[in-house]
């Protein structure tokens, strides 16, 4: 055997690791003061961002007087006021720097989607000569027409049709990317059909935060509070994400192609001593960490938390909560700056929901909760008898919401890489519960009961109909498996996936919410035709809390009791996403989104569709990724070992030896024809699977059928890798992706 072919790849991973160890600890360069101080975070924050604030200052005042009535009342934005922005918007840009502008949407892609324009116009000077000039309209920033052919719309429109137009979002902030070779304007926008169906994620989320304003408003009037005008939803998205070196990401086509690993078997160290988590930060990551807040910071980004997550590598950030619509913004923003940043410090930011097996996968724990205009957190227990009887009303409602449209909850964070992640390790289970803490719970019950509650003066006084308790704010003890949990003055929707767009789990919890509240407030009317409202709203609490009691479980997500229990409480078990996609087939199910005018029908079906279409490219992409990796670097490698086995073998002449030697080669090949029989099954498999066309069929077909295969072919190289010669391993291991930034 040829020594250089023998050790190519042994000397590809050890320059890799060479280079993860060295890599140098990059320096940014921070917004000085006028003494030449780095300036505080307050002075630059937003600074890339031209929002109602910016807008308040630069326009004239019945200009920005219109802007607020379209944003509150919906009013028709005026031509003149329009073109009023665009200029103010121009004029600020180009002292910036920016030479492209974009409409920023967010098509059913789950990703974000742009296509640049120059700040640039044709002036005829005379008749030979044409000038260039800068040059913005109303027309441009209010709507632009890109060609939607390419993306997904699960068959809402025809050929013909395929136009799509995006329609300015003027509730959330413009906002520059900034690169090293130039800058550009972002617009965000919604994104529509030719016939006006939503071939985006934005609009069903603007259509849900005023459908729960709507709905609330009307509840919280009867509940007493009769000069509400508004509700508003609040989220702060926690973002967990894998961090590898860029030279090792190089050598591992599964990461390039699908954002996780399809082979690797796990390191003798991952996660079991649990000296990661909250652990000191390395520099290099620190370094990262503090350029990607950075860039946020200047985006008007509000990240307040860093820290090392459980599993080797792994990380999170948390902003502080902000307006629902500009929360998901920012969160699209988030992942992308991650991504960005990560590559100049010589790293690839992971975001799929299981990067690694065998350790923890990555969420995006949604914190939830609703405000009045008052600026109360209707979540929030509060130190009136009126305010705690609000909150318990409102919190029955969210209850209502959650045990009612479980199901579709599950649909709506339902993708392949969320498969791999639900139940496993930390994350919480598939089955949707609430958990809510020891207090509440023995508050509920109570109220269930029908009875007064005596406890501790620092708990609770007395639970009567005109003395609610006067709840502290967190008595929880925050179930780290529960996918919906209750953690103070808010809910943490925790089972939403690392890579998905929160507009969606949040537009179906709004919509739930919101149908809730409706439903709550026609039974509050019957209730206050007989009751006076205290005593009413109290009952409306108790037929409710007796109600949803099934939803409520504070024990063990993990564990097989668990799943045996919420089978007898008659909760949804949909441990895959082909189950939960079902639901959005089932219209008893979905109807409370059409109810809502969160989704139409029309477009609750073609979501269906596209989310059956890219469940089946994303693991046909998978399986192909991996039938490739096995023949084209597995296979050869095992070739090489048996052929350095065989050559040892014949070298030795000490029969002891030998004959030992001989266990250790026939241990070897029979892992080797065992990757053998599961590859050519697998690839028999993919290959039959290949030849249907009916989709959803094939989605079926895929779970059922070739997932287990392809896990079957994963555990047999798996398990050769921990036989085969280091020397020979063509692909960076577990160890090294995961453990090398100890040493950097």
């Amino acid at each position: 055997m040829n020594d250089s072919s023998s050790h190519a790849s042994t000397d590809k991973r050890s320059m890799a690791f060479q280079a993860a160890v060295n890599a140098p600890i990059r320096k940014i360069e921070k917004v000085k003061d006028a003494f030449g101080k780095e300036a505080p975070i307050s002075e630059y924050f937003g600074c890339l961002t031209f929002g109602l604030g910016q807008m308040r200052e630069k326009l004239p005042k019945d200009a920005y007087g219109n802007l607020i009535k379209t944003l509150e009342h919906g009013k028709k934005l005026p031509k003149e006021t329009a073109e009023a922005i665009a200029s103010s918007v121009k004029e600020w840009s180009v002292t910036k720097g920016v030479t492209h502008f974009c409409h920023w949407f967010q098509p059913m892609t789950g990703l974000t989607a742009e296509k640049h324009d120059a700040f640039i116009s044709i002036q005829h000077a005379n008749h030979s000569e044409l000038r260039v000039i800068e040059r913005f309209t109303g027309s441009q920033l209010i709507q632009g027409e890109p060609d939607a052919s390419s993306f997904p719309s699960g068959g809402m429109r025809s050929t013909f049709e395929a136009r799509g137009y995006t329609a300015w979002d003027p509730s959330s902030p413009l906002f520059i990317i900034e690169e090293e070779n130039g800058k550009t304007l972002c617009i965000p926008t919604v994104f529509f059909g030719y016939h006006g169906q939503a071939l985006d994620n934005k609009t069903p989320l603007l259509r849900s935060i005023e459908a729960i304003s709507t709905e609330a408003v009307q509840f919280l009037k009867l509940v007493g509070d009769v000069d509400a005008k508004k509700v508003q939803t609040t989220l702060g998205a926690e973002q967990e994400y894998f961090l590898v070196d860029k030279n090792f990401a190089a050598l591992r086509p599964d990461l390039l192609m699908t954002g996780r690993t399809l082979l690797g078997a796990s390191s003798a160290r991952g996660q079991q001593l649990e000296d990661h988590y909250f652990g000191s930060i390395p520099s290099r990551i620190k370094s990262f960490m503090q350029e990607a807040e950075f860039e946020l910071y200047r985006l008007g980004i509000p990240i307040k938390t860093r820290h090392n997550e459980v599993a080797p590598s792994q990380f999170e950030l948390a902003p502080i909560f902000e307006d629902m619509n500009i929360a998901s913004d920012h969160n699209l923003l988030t992942m992308e700056v991650l991504k960005r940043v990560a590559l100049k410090h010589g790293m690839v930011c992971l975001l799929h929901e299981k990067p690694f097996a065998g350790v923890n996968g990555s969420g995006k724990h949604n914190n939830w909760s609703m405000a009045n205009d008052k600026g109360e957190n209707l979540l929030e227990p509060g130190h009136t008898p009126h305010q705690n009887l609000r909150f318990l009303a409102c919190l029955a409602v969210v209850l209502r919401a959650v045990y009612k449209n479980a199901s579709a909850m599950r649909a709506a964070i339902a993708s392949p890489g969320n498969d791999h992640r639900l139940g496993a390790n930390e994350a919480p289970p598939a089955i949707i519960s609430v958990f809510l803490g020891s207090l509440l719970e023995n508050i509920l019950n109570t109220i269930e009961a029908g009875k007064a509650l005596k406890a501790t003066e620092e708990q609770i006084i007395d639970l009567g109909v005109s003395q609610i308790p006067n709840i502290s704010k967190d008595y929880t003890d925050r179930n780290r498996t529960s996918p919906f949990a209750f953690t103070g003055n808010k809910f943490e929707f925790r089972a939403v996936g690392s890579s998905q767009n929160v507009a969606v789990p949040m537009s179906f919890l709004n919509a739930a919410v919101a149908a809730s509240f409706a439903e709550s407030s026609e039974q509050l009317k019957d209730l206050l035709k007989k009751k006076k409202r205290d005593e009413a709203v109290m009952e409306l609490i108790r037929l409710i809390v007796k109600e949803t009691k099934a939803i409520r479980f504070s024990g063990n997500g993990y564990s097989d009791e668990w799943k045996a229990e919420a089978k007898k409480r008659g909760l949804p078990i949909l441990n895959t996403t082909p189950d939960a996609l079902e639901v959005l087939k089932d219209k008893k199910a979905t109807q409370f989104l059409i109810d809502m005018k969160v989704l139409s029908k029309e477009e609750i079906d073609s979501r269906y569709h596209i989310a059956v279409e890219r469940y089946v490219k994303t693991l046909d992409i998978e399986h192909t990724s991996l039938l490739e990796l096995t023949s084209t670097y597995i296979v050869p490698a095992l070739e090489k070992h048996m052929e350095q086995l065989g050559a040892a073998h014949e070298s030795m002449s000490f029969a002891a030896l030998k004959k030992s030697h001989k266990v250790r080669m026939a241990e070897f090949e029979e892992v080797f024809a065992d990757v053998l029989a599961r590859y050519e099954a697998f690839k028999n498999k993919v290959e039959k699977s290949r030849k249907g066309h009916d989709e959803n069929k094939r989605m079926w077909e895929i779970m059922e059928d070739l997932q287990p295969a392809s896990f079957k072919l994963r555990d047999a190289v798996d398990a050769a890798e921990l036989l085969v010669a280091d020397e020979l391993w063509p692909l960076p291991k577990y160890r090294e992706m995961l453990l090398a930034h100890n040493l950097a």
